[in-house]
């Protein structure tokens, strides 16, 4: 009766031998590098060689002082003041909708469907006229003239503030406004995901620790909310800068791409103006494409490192199993 012999012969005669694997070949990988480096080599031959784009006049038009100036105000001042209030009263009306009032709910939610439906370059068209509705001006407090309130035995008038409509609703000011409403109703819905995102227990910690209603949303569920709201904000804050552009409907001269398309219409040069629109808009989106990367770093910082240590102390304890 034979054996199996032992030891160290035994063992090198049981283990496999060396596997020669042949690596996976994907030539569909190379046809697609091939039609993707063709194309491209057109695109820049197109751009080198096609003299309709006019580099040196798309430079020049880009830095004159008018074009600067739209740039300036019509398109960084009036993304900054309409992000503003977009977020702002964004996140006012995102913790309406989450409230139990019935009342306030109702409003908050009128608003933004409202504005989610109505097109900006409509709504900024509406502002621009909205100086007919107010012809003697823009009344601010209860709107009742004496007339009426002689009939409650009220006297006086309970207006204190009057506004020239011409003024609030036109030019970047009414620009402003219409982007920043239209904003807030898009903003509503972004914190509202990012507030339901917060796992409830740390609501019920933070009011077993004493804290109002007013400051767990402040401190504790905001600052964590944070992590879902900042990357689609960026969003909105470069969609904002483009839609700038619609600032025609209010309407605004100051602003980058009517300066361009002036400049185009008075020297016949239409296609090169509009390039050196496209080469600001670019610029202005890769900064703040680099911003928004370093914030969403920022506000990830204690969920990355969680969601890193996890795998590795599964490893560790499977290890000491």
């Amino acid at each position: 009766m034979s054996q199996t012999p032992a030891g160290p012969e035994a063992g090198a005669e049981e283990r496999p031998g060396r596997i020669d694997a042949v690596p996976v070949r994907h030539p569909g990988r190379w046809l697609g590098v091939a039609i993707i480096s063709v194309l491209v080599a057109m695109f820049v031959n197109m751009l080198i060689t096609n003299e309709k784009f006019n580099w040196p006049f798309v430079f020049e038009s880009m830095f004159k002082p008018p074009v600067i100036n739209g740039l300036l105000m019509g398109t960084l001042v009036v993304t900054a003041l309409a992000m503003l209030i977009g977020v702002t009263l964004g996140v006012l009306l995102a913790v309406m909708r989450l409230s139990p009032n019935p009342v306030l709910s109702g409003v908050a939610f009128a608003f933004v469907w409202f504005f989610r439906g109505v097109p900006r370059l409509v709504l900024l068209t509406i502002m621009g006229s909205l100086g007919i509705l107010f012809i003697g001006g823009l009344d601010i407090g209860i709107p009742f003239d004496q007339q009426i309130l002689g009939l409650f035995g009220i006297d006086g008038d309970w207006r204190f503030l009057t506004l020239d409509a011409n003024q609030v609703f036109v030019g970047v000011a009414g620009g402003a406004i219409g982007l920043g409403l239209s904003e807030a109703a898009y903003m509503a819905e972004i914190a509202r995901a990012g507030i339901l995102s917060v796992d409830s227990g740390q609501t019920e910690a933070a009011e077993a620790l004493g804290m109002d209603g007013s400051t767990t949303m402040r401190r504790i569920v905001l600052p964590q909310a944070m992590r879902v709201i900042v990357p689609p904000t960026g969003n909105e804050l470069i969609s904002m800068v483009k839609d700038t552009s619609l600032l025609i409907g209010v309407p605004v001269s100051t602003e980058l791409f009517f300066q361009l398309r002036s400049i185009g219409s008075r020297t016949y040069e239409v296609f090169p103006v509009l390039v050196a629109a496209c080469i600001w808009y670019l610029i202005i989106g890769s900064i703040l494409m680099v911003g928004q990367y370093y914030l969403e770093r920022y506000f990830n910082r204690g969920y990355g490192a969680r969601r890193d240590a996890a795998p590795v102390a599964a490893n560790d304890t499977a290890e000491g199993v």
